[in-house]
């Protein structure tokens, strides 16, 4: 604007007037400050607007924080270890399989890897990297797929120990905040060590020691380059990328982690090559308690009850137990081998479960069995994939097949596969050994054709004078029935129960060499005429006790629980342990009563123990992962009989092994006793035999008490099972006795050591006869 006239320059005083003639417009100098002084206001204002909502975020984000002494104190959850009785690991429990180990512990090429591919500035930042936080929390903001990522180790470390899964901008900045705090207190070694021990691998295994035990079977510092860049590759997604259902994801992730260590100078170019080359190599850890799954099982109960669930699955206890694991093995192999034997005896059923009938496919077809790698000598179920007139394929685990050639299947009275078998059968075999095959080009398995009709067998040892459970077996396969037929199963017990009979018998006076009558005869009982007959329905006429016994006959058995009273035989089995209501009609003495075969073992192991029973006990101590022990199980001592008349029933149980039901056995040539048990119609098979310094017992039989069969017996059905447990038992031990007898063979005849037995016997207290009770005629009585 131009002033001319005066008027106008009148109008305007203040206004500047330039040699131009033209003039702007200033406010005054009081006015200028007053304008700065607001701005400067509000821009304080809002900066401390700005402060204090940072504060109040950064307190409400703070206030349920933990305290970094937390972390001091951090315990992980670890692995309950069970050991046996020379020190070798027979399972475990855990809710996250993990395995503490030190930063020493953890090899220097697994460190390298893990940094180069999570954190490669791990030992240069102070817990958090910007960058990277400010773009993570972005796409946790804003992807679909709330792909959080670039984490660095300590973050990772932070979310894991004690942050929500959450992802939103609150939990990412408490992760910031707690990183922070770590590591201004601990050091980059313990860091690490804390996160080496805490990252999930998949498959329920925490940390890279036992991510190491899983995937490969073997220790974290043993790993191969190949292998540690693998465990490396797991933790950004230990699910997609699991070596086990993705192979080819891991075996790209994998290659991506020794392609950051070239990068990073970890490694050279010709170790990358070779490392890319190697195939993923899993071997995979056998699932824990495999080898004695009931008996691990049992275990677990009696140590939930005494320590409580939470305590025994995370705070790493170490249980020594009584299982001795050569012999675990020998009864496993004992119990399978026994029922192939006894289906094989029963000839082919056939009518097998086909999964292509069913509506499935082979493909997708996955039995239990198959959790871990099947090996030579197992017993396993299969799917028939091909079937020509000679051969046949079954696949027997994941990534694993067996052939089956005709002399697998001769048994079956078949010829050709074809005429029996189609694709889609799920069949029972016996694998074997592979043939001959090239390096480049294994032989596949081999397999014998076996049946699985659903007939189950139990096996138990103890250890005579201690009580040590050394081995069990509850079921023929515990994938399909974790049911335990040792401990839980009570079944009737046939002529076993003849023991406690005889044993009333030499209490009240009787000795092995006398004399009794096996002949027909009629007891009068209150539900009417009771006319007994033996499993041959033949007599043999005045025997002596020893034979009466050796040969398992009933009528004897009947006539000596008469004479003592039956009430006398059922307290002489409490006495011994028997907890089962045992009703007293005189039928029980030839095993109507229904008993575990737990207690049957324990009572048998009093016999060659001078009469004096150890409860079996599974657990010699417990201690924590330091040391400190928590529980020592002291032995549980019972009198179930004196000395005299234990020594006194055992050339009974012997005369059963050299002359008896129970002759099989004296193929093993030691000194050994026993007694056979066969319910009526085939239903239960026994045998419980016992050497100097082991106890063991064997039951077959269906659960739906099904007949095992005609003939199908203790000696031919348990027995053999028993044999080939008890070499192994006996192994150990050439040159033992039983109590008071000569080294074996003992010279001089049976009648001699009889005699010797009948001089302990003067001071037996006698016990009373009674007459036979009320009763009711059973529904089933022993045949043998």
């Amino acid at each position: 604007m131009t002033i001319k006239t005066p008027e106008q320059k009148a109008s305007f005083p203040n206004r500047r007037v330039y040699r131009d003639r033209r003039v702007t417009f200033r406010p005054p100098p009081s006015r200028r400050k007053k304008v700065a002084g607001s701005a400067a206001f509000v821009i304080l204002a809002i900066l401390a607007a700005m402060f204090g909502s940072l504060s109040g975020l950064m307190l409400i984000y703070t206030v349920d924080l933990p305290q970094i002494e937390e972390l001091e104190r951090y315990r992980p959850n670890t692995t309950t270890v069970l050991y046996d009785v020379h020190g070798a690991q027979v399972g475990s429990f855990a809710l996250e399989r993990r395995i503490v180990v030190g930063y020493d512990d953890i090899p220097p090429v697994l460190r390298h890897a893990v940094i180069s591919i999570e954190d490669k500035n791990f030992e240069s930042h102070w817990g958090v990297n910007l960058f990277r936080v400010a773009g993570a929390a972005y796409r946790d903001l804003t992807s679909e797929r709330r792909a959080q990522g670039a984490s660095t180790l300590t973050m990772q470390l932070a979310k894991n120990l004690f942050l929500s899964p959450e992802r939103s901008f609150r939990r990412k900045l408490q992760e910031v905040l707690l990183s922070i705090q770590i590591e201004r207190n601990f050091t980059k070694e313990q860091i690490f060590t804390l996160y080496a021990n805490q990252i999930y691998l998949g498959q329920g295994v925490y940390g890279f020691e036992a991510g190491a035990e899983y995937y490969f079977s073997k220790h974290a510092r043993d790993l191969t380059l190949p292998e540690a860049a693998l465990l490396a590759a797991l933790p950004r997604g230990p699910s997609y990328y699991s070596p086990i259902v993705h192979s080819e994801r891991a075996l790209e992730r994998r290659n991506r982690v020794l392609n950051a260590m070239l990068e990073d100078g970890a490694i050279t170019a010709h170790q990358a090559f070779a490392a890319k080359a190697t195939p993923l190599g899993l071997h995979i850890e056998p699932p824990p308690n495999t080898v004695a799954p009931w008996f691990v099982e049992e275990v677990r109960r009696e140590l939930d009850q005494r320590f409580g669930s939470d305590m025994v699955h995370q705070s790493g206890l170490r249980v020594y137990t009584t299982l001795d694991m050569k012999l675990q093995l020998a009864a496993n192999q004992a119990v399978l081998d026994g029922l192939a034997a006894y289906e094989r005896r029963r000839g082919w059923h056939g009518h097998l479960l086909n999964v292509i009938a069913a509506g499935s496919s082979i493909e997708a077809f996955h039995h239990p069995d198959w959790n871990m790698e099947a090996a030579p000598g197992d017993y396993i179920h299969g799917v028939v994939t091909e079937v020509l007139p000679y051969e046949v394929t079954v696949r027997v685990g994941n990534h694993q097949n067996a052939v089956l050639a005709p002399q697998g299947w001769a048994w079956t009275k078949n010829k050709l596969g074809s005429d029996f078998l189609q694709t889609g059968d799920i069949v029972y075999v016996h694998l074997l050994s592979p043939q001959s095959g090239s390096p480049l080009v294994p032989a596949p398995l081999q397999a014998s054709l076996e049946q699985d009709s659903g007939v189950q067998a139990a096996l138990m040892s103890v250890d005579n004078a201690s009580g040590d459970v050394l081995a069990m077996v509850g079921g023929r396969d515990f994938n399909l029935s974790q049911y335990d037929r040792a401990t839980q199963s009570e079944r009737q017990t046939g002529s076993s129960f003849k023991a406690y009979v005889y044993t009333t018998a030499m209490e009240a006076g009787e000795k092995p060499d006398s004399r009794i009558l096996d002949a027909p005869v009629t007891f009068h009982t209150a539900s009417g005429a009771y006319s007994p007959h033996d499993y041959d329905n033949r007599y043999k006429g005045n025997i002596t006790l020893l034979q009466a016994f050796a040969d398992s006959r009933n009528i004897p058995a009947l006539k000596l629980a008469e004479r003592v009273g039956i009430r006398n035989v059922i307290a002489t089995a409490h006495h011994f342990g028997i907890t089962t209501n045992i009703p007293a009609f005189l039928p029980i003495a030839l095993g109507a009563a229904e008993i575990s075969l737990y207690e049957q073992v324990a009572a048998y192991s009093s016999f060659p123990n001078d009469g004096i029973r150890m409860t079996p006990h599974f657990v010699h101590k417990v201690t924590t992962a330091d040391g400190e022990v928590l529980w020592d199980d002291a032995p549980d001592v019972h009198v179930s009989t004196d000395a005299n008349t234990a020594r006194l029933m055992m050339p009974l149980f012997e005369a059963v092994i050299h002359q008896g039901t129970g002759g099989a056995a004296s193929q093993l040539h030691h000194p050994l006793g026993g007694k056979t048990g066969t319910t009526n119609n085939f239903t239960d098979a026994w045998f419980l035999g016992f050497s100097p310094s082991v106890t063991c017992g064997v039951w077959v039989g269906y659960d739906d008490r099904q007949s095992l069969g005609e003939k199908e017996t203790g000696a031919r059905a348990a027995l053999p099972i028993w044999i080939s447990f008890m070499r192994a038992a006996i192994a150990d031990h050439p040159d033992e006795t039983f109590p008071g007898e000569a080294p074996f063979p003992a010279t001089g005849s049976s009648a001699e050591a009889i005699q010797t037995a009948g001089t302990k016997s003067e001071t037996m207290p006698a016990v009373v006869s009674g007459g036979v009770p009320t009763q009711s005629k059973p529904t089933s009585v022993a045949a043998h």
